[in-house]
């Protein structure tokens, strides 16, 4: 089905119904239409929104389907009207043509093979499946769904000017998966009406400026307009996978007694139906808010994918916001509830703070400079924000890894490399050096720069309101000789990072302002020299294991395990807290050829156990 308006072009096509081999009654579905004299009975799901809608049937003939190219496609269309819906927005949609591929399963197919083995090619069926959580009435739902346009009446028309640090991410997204059980098997568990109410809800209250569209302006700034006449609708689906979420899982087995599970989102892409998942960066004029509910067959867990553009949140603001969705969906049932700690969306605060703040260059500025930035073509900071808006979205990283270390082996491995450093600092030096060592391994050459970045939540060290919602995070850098690195000890190594990356200020911060706005040629010198090639080795080290994401509670506890979307940039490593054992999980974005290295490494897996 597609919306009329839609005339069937772009990504509008969503499946309500598939049939093929039965193996009840042993027959096929063409079968069962010739038995009934060409008529097929379908119940269209009522979580689609009310409206006229094309509907396009198929058929496939498999007779010839054993060759490539031989299946045999017989569409044909129709328009109908939806009325008595309970959706309030449309299901994850696909282009037609562009469904298929000619050696898909179930394109491909030798009639001679075991019917039931036949799997129905396409797009994953819509259901439908959603209802209110379990302290609200089907009364309550619907007139939840009916407050949509109540939530959106109450945007207004605004200008959001972004800051320097904003834009210097823009193209970027933010994203992650949250995975939730059903523990008391409540069918009405992580409803999307109640998750879809919640978030227009907390937008619309609290966070306009994801509804808002980017542009520049009168003063050649970067800014959000907020126009309730052309709102950023938020892209919101409901996705089925015909297997179960265990299917996907990966479990370690502890001596103390711990099953500690994790979610293999390369085999989920892989192996689910679901090839990716919708990136938002505001780069182009789509959603700027995208989530996806992902339910499996047989199984009490919901995935929870969520995408937004990093050019209005930070990960501090991140991990806020989704606490902040999921306490406005708690109280749906209250229209008068506010948020116990609302967000400071002013960006102002950050202007008139950093108005105060004398500028000092941080030591990997004129590191940078050395290597060759001062040389690039110079960009008068008047179009600054031009250029970076105009810069296309960044690619997701693909080759994606976990590794899990326990409680006792990461305090273990701070033990041995200085037990009067942090665990981070132990950590990094650790992956330092044993990723340096694939390198040369990989590349068959010595970089001459190993590279160490830690990002820094600049609240903790200003007056900044610990709420603000935007941007307040810094990146410091340790350029560090790869010979230095390879001859010396942990300890060493550590020391050599603290002494670049905890020297950390709002000076600091306010001189990385100036260079985006007035030098430029850094900023693109540093994104040349932060990867591993066969001239630099690079950790890109984002702490998320403090953040309050355990807490993301929409009405039904906590999530069970936090997992990730593919996120941006060879190189970058993200650490998460894993509450089941109280350890840490480390998603490294590597190249499939440097892991095979990191999985040799003796001092590595005397710490870490590889999840995949």
């Amino acid at each position: 089905m597609a919306p009329l308006e839609s005339n069937g072009e772009g990504d509008v096509w969503f499946k309500v119904y598939e049939e093929g081999w039965n193996k009840n009654t042993k027959k096929w579905c063409t079968n069962k239409v010739i038995d009934n004299n060409g008529k097929l009975d379908i119940t269209i799901p009522k979580g689609i929104p009310d409206g006229d809608y094309l509907v396009r049937t198929e058929l496939i003939a498999l007779h010839q389907a054993k060759q490539v190219g031989g299946a045999q496609l017989y569409p044909n269309c129709v328009v109908i009207t939806v009325t008595g819906g309970t959706g309030t927005v449309l299901p994850e949609s696909y282009a037609i043509p562009g469904i298929y591929k000619s050696k898909d399963k179930g394109i491909l197919y030798d009639r001679g093979a075991d019917p039931s083995t036949y799997v129905i090619p396409g797009p994953p069926l819509f259901t439908g499946s959603s209802s209110s959580k379990s302290n609200t009435t089907s009364s309550t739902q619907k007139m939840l769904a009916a407050t949509l346009n109540t939530h959106l009446s109450s945007i207004k028309a605004q200008d959001i000017e972004l800051g320097t640090i904003d834009i210097a991410t823009f193209g970027a997204n933010v994203d992650g998966m949250i995975i939730y059980k059903n523990t008391t098997g409540d069918a009405e568990f992580m409803s999307n009406d109640c998750i879809t109410n919640g978030l227009y809800k907390v937008i619309a209250d609290y966070y306009p400026i994801v509804m808002g569209r980017p542009s520049i302006g009168k003063n050649g700034k970067g800014v959000i307009v907020v126009d309730p006449d052309n709102l950023c609708m938020p892209d919101i689906a409901e996705l089925s996978v015909k297997l179960p979420a265990e299917h996907f899982f990966e479990t370690c087995n502890y001596k103390n007694g711990d099953t500690v599970k994790f979610f293999n989102l390369r085999k989920f892409f892989r192996e689910s139906g679901i090839s990716a998942l919708p990136e938002a960066t505001f780069s182009r004029d789509h959603s700027a808010a995208i989530v996806r509910l992902i339910r499996f067959k047989d199984s009490p867990y919901v995935v929870l994918y969520v995408s937004l553009p990093h050019v209005i949140f930070d990960g501090t603001a991140i991990a806020a916001f989704l606490n902040n969705w999921a306490e406005c969906t708690r109280n749906l049932n209250n229209p008068e509830y506010k948020l116990k700690y609302p967000p400071v969306n002013d960006r102002k605060v950050v202007r008139d703070y950093f108005d105060t703040v004398t500028a000092i260059e941080p030591p990997h500025t004129k590191h940078f400079k050395d290597l060759g930035a001062e040389s690039l073509v110079k960009v008068p900071s008047s179009v600054i924000a031009a250029l970076l808006l105009a810069a296309p979205d960044i690619p997701a990283f693909e080759e994606q890894h976990l590794l899990h270390f326990t409680a006792e082996k990461l305090e273990q491995l701070r033990q041995d490399v200085d037990k009067a450093q942090t665990t981070n600092l132990a950590l990094a030096a650790v992956l330092t050096k044993t990723i340096l060592q694939a390198n040369i391994q990989m590349f068959n050459s010595m970089p001459t720069w190993s590279y160490v970045m830690f990002p820094y939540d600049c609240r903790h060290r200003t007056e900044v309101p610990m709420t603000y919602s935007g941007n307040l995070s810094f990146s410091a850098v340790a350029p560090l000789e790869s010979q230095t690195v390879l001859d010396g000890s942990y300890k060493e190594i550590a020391q050599a990072i603290k002494e670049h990356c905890s020297k950390v200020s709002s000076e600091y911060a306010k001189s990385l302002i100036y260079t985006v706005e007035n030098e430029i040629g850094v900023l693109f010198q540093a994104g040349i020299s932060l990867c591993n090639s066969p001239d630099t080795s690079y950790v890109g080290l984002t702490n998320l294991r403090y953040m309050p994401l355990y807490s993301i509670d929409f009405g039904y506890g906590g999530p069970e395990i936090l997992s990730n979307g593919y996120f941006i940039r060879e190189g970058m490593q993200r650490i998460y807290s894993n509450k089941q054992d109280g350890g840490i999980d480390l998603f490294m974005n590597v190249k499939d050829d440097l892991f095979e290295y990191l999985k040799k490494s003796d001092e590595l897996l005397k710490y870490a156990d590889i999840i995949f």
